[in-house]
């Protein structure tokens, strides 16, 4: 998802070390991968055309090789510029910064140059990190009461339910608050956009009264993980940005990246996270071999089970949601496909039985225009497989 706050207090910065040379992605012809080319050109083709909106970028991984790969420029200068430098919500407190979602010198790349935003893809990484300390035992047991990691004579609205709220429930979007994030991001009654306006998201998402039992109803909630971000630091004594840099983008040869942090200087793990396509493929790869990575097991394989098996149903389409990850129907077998989902146009997309990995990266953020859904992406490229 989006965020929103004030510029001075963005504290991230862009991360460089050594990248190892095994873990750049090799690169293959459609052919020699089993996919019909004409038909992933025909795709393209309706991309460049317009027939999505604005898609940035394709790129089909099958193999474990690169098939397919194409760019898409478009002139946000000329296309948002002039919504820049009008308040709304998204942009109330940040004229000209990188939580000025029509700023294209922040969005959709960082600087203008190859790192893509995430937006709510974030929240997918933020839980492949807390499977790396899952798997390390440097975090606590996911049925862990969120309560414990906060002093709650200051936390507002405290009851029962929301006694009994889990880890487990955050990850899952169970957690049961008052939340009602399914409006428009630049409609400011979007409580994702009222919480990114306030100074202190965690204060503000701990705060809401509960709406429901935490387990019963899947509620889409930007804060909740937000909240991850505040007991991962309590839990591990470590800034998650800090733990993901040691023990999972080293790792994977991810040796650069950008990552926002809220006004209070805690990490964006909500949304703000800037990648190259490339590199978040290797995620999304990292969970089709169930957590191995070069034969080192980066995320211990009953967690990746976990975060990719259906936790709540969405109650839209078929889809079922896990630890973060959207799990998706597709064809006529009633299979599922496991990704992410950003605001914006945001989209990697894992085909298990395939073995395909997808990501597309866009900027569609005004509601009414055009844009490509996961869908629709997926069965377009699938169609392209010959065996």
């Amino acid at each position: 998802m989006k965020a929103i706050a004030f510029s001075f207090c963005l504290l991230a910065g862009l991360i460089i070390f050594p990248l190892a040379a095994q873990s750049v992605w090799p690169t293959a012809t459609p052919a020699a991968v089993g996919l019909n080319a004409k038909v992933l050109d025909a795709f393209d083709a309706d991309i460049a055309a317009g027939k999505y909106g604005n898609v940035d970028g394709m790129l089909v991984i099958r193999r474990g090789k690169v098939a397919y790969e194409r760019s898409y420029k478009h002139d946000y200068k000329v296309i948002y510029g002039g919504a820049a430098q009008k308040p709304s919500a998204l942009n109330p407190n940040d004229p000209s910064g990188p939580y000025n979602y029509f700023n294209p010198f922040w969005h959709p790349y960082y600087r203008g140059e190859d790192l893509h935003t995430l937006q709510s893809v974030t929240k997918t990484v933020t839980s492949i990190v807390i499977g790396t300390a899952v798997t390390r035992h440097e975090f606590p047991a996911l049925d862990t009461p969120v309560l414990s990691f906060f002093d709650t004579a200051k936390v507002a609205n405290v009851d029962a339910r929301k006694r009994s709220m889990t880890v487990r429930h955050l990850l899952t979007m169970t957690a049961g608050l008052d939340w009602n994030e399914g409006l428009p991001y630049s409609d400011p009654q979007n409580t994702g956009s009222q919480m990114e306006a306030a100074f202190d998201w965690v204060q503000y998402t701990i705060d809401r009264k509960m709406a429901v039992e935490p387990g019963k109803l899947f509620i889409y909630n930007s804060g909740a993980t937000q909240l991850l971000a505040h007991i991962f630091r309590k839990a591990t004594g470590r800034d998650i940005e800090e733990y993901a840099m040691e023990h999972l983008f080293a790792p994977l040869g991810i040796d650069r990246y950008y990552w926002k942090r809220t006004p209070t200087g805690l990490i964006d793990t909500e949304g703000g996270l800037y990648l190259t396509p490339r590199d978040l493929a290797k995620l999304g790869y990292l969970y089709l071999q169930d957590g191995l990575w070069e034969g080192k097991q980066i995320v211990e394989s009953a967690f990746v089970k976990a975060s990719i098996t259906p936790s709540i149903d969405v109650g839209r389409g078929g889809q079922k949601y896990g630890y973060k990850w959207w799990l998706r129907p597709y064809g006529k077998e009633g299979r599922m496909s496991f990704g992410g989902s950003g605001f914006g146009g945001q989209i990697p997309i894992v085909v298990p039985e395939l073995d395909l990995v997808l990501v597309f990266t866009g900027w569609n953020i005004l509601p009414g225009g055009p844009s490509l859904s996961a869908t629709v992406a997926t069965e377009r490229v699938i169609a392209a497989v010959v065996h």
